[in-house]
């Protein structure tokens, strides 16, 4: 290889990780920026379509306009009333209000008998120790809360710098996506087979992780909150708030919420709305994966469960909640470059044969 091409290689991986460098602060911004233009992009070419393909900026100003609209102020004021009653509900538990090792002192009294007996026969001094651990999540939860709430408050002009940048990136991927999208593949070291089935697995997952399973996960959250609010749970908005994001995993989902809830509803005496609740939950709350997925993910982007559920909690916990796509994406680009190496195996082994 001459001595010119190592050179440039050399200082193309130079500036790019350079450039990775430069926008990684706003790397959440781009990411959302990309994410909305690929769900939006076909309604987007409707509307490029109906303004006869002479007006591409119009076209892109409004699909921006939905996305505003649609998505991105709903989820604002959603996210800001969830930190508003986070924040709320810590302050009412640090000033005494909300009693967390008295209630946990009133469960274990509401036990059955043997079961308190057990109790007292292990190691730990009654509810003592999980009274503490409790009470101190709960704590660190609510400060958690109270701590976004700060940060939004100083932070707002970075808040705001990085809103404008993923608007303003939006724009442009709605107007020139399709060139830009045509280079990359152009640009990308990989035959036209194997790009186009990449192209076509990165955007169907990315469609079908926050088209299907968000919109499930809205639906079992709304559900779950206004079950909470119509039974009297407060703070209902933070608990169907939290319902929609741990319904992002499958299996589990917002039965991590509602159960543990009916089971104090149960021991606090409250039979009827435990009883609502439980059935709520199993025959409202868990049906709606089953009767919405199919038609919102489909069958043939629809990773098994367990990988869903590995690769988001891991997603999450690795880079937060940008984790619950990225996770799956990477999961689903996994399995398709393995099953493209297994299909070219079997392919030379059938030709050796």
């Amino acid at each position: 290889m001459p001595v010119q091409r190592i050179s440039f290689y050399v200082l193309l991986v130079f500036v790019s990780m350079a450039f990775i460098a430069v926008v990684l602060p706003f790397y959440s911004a781009i990411f959302w920026a990309v994410v909305l233009a690929i769900i939006f992009f076909p309604l987007h070419a409707k509307l490029e379509a109906g303004l006869g393909g002479r007006h591409p900026n119009i076209a892109a100003g409004l699909s921006v306009l939905v996305c505003l609209c649609l998505v991105i102020i709903p989820g604002l004021i959603i996210l800001s009333s969830l930190i508003q009653q986070g924040n709320s509900l810590y302050q009412r538990i640090d000033n005494g209000e909300i009693d967390v090792r008295r209630l946990l002192q009133q469960l274990q009294d509401a036990l059955p008998v043997f079961l308190q007996d057990r109790i007292r026969t292990l190691e730990l001094t009654g509810f003592a120790e999980l009274r503490d651990r409790v009470s101190g999540a709960l704590m660190q939860g609510g400060s958690f809360f109270a701590g976004r709430a700060l940060s939004l408050g100083q932070n707002t002009l970075q808040f705001f710098v990085a809103f404008g940048v993923m608007l303003y990136l939006l724009f442009f991927l709605f107007r020139d996506g399709r060139s830009l999208a045509r280079d990359v593949r152009t640009a990308l070291p990989l035959s036209d087979a194997h790009t186009r089935r990449f192209s076509a697995k990165f955007t169907s997952v990315i469609r079908a992780t926050v088209r299907g399973n968000v919109i499930i996960a809205l639906i079992q959250g709304s559900i779950g909150g206004v079950a909470f609010w119509a039974l009297g749970v407060e703070p209902a908005l933070l608990w169907g708030v939290l319902m929609s994001f741990l319904s992002l995993l499958p299996a589990v989902g917002a039965a991590l919420v509602w159960i543990p809830t009916a089971i104090y509803l149960a021991l606090a005496g409250f039979w009827l709305k435990a009883v609502i609740l439980v059935a709520i939950g199993v025959l409202v709350i868990g049906l709606v994966d089953n009767l919405l997925r199919p038609p919102l993910v489909g069958k043939e982007t629809k990773l098994p469960d367990y990988v869903v559920l590995i690769s988001t909690v891991g997603g999450i916990s690795l880079i937060g909640i940008n984790g619950f796509v990225i996770g799956p994406l990477i999961a689903a680009l996994f399995i398709a470059a393995w099953g493209i190496l297994v299909e070219e195996q079997r392919q030379s082994s059938a030709e050796d044969s």
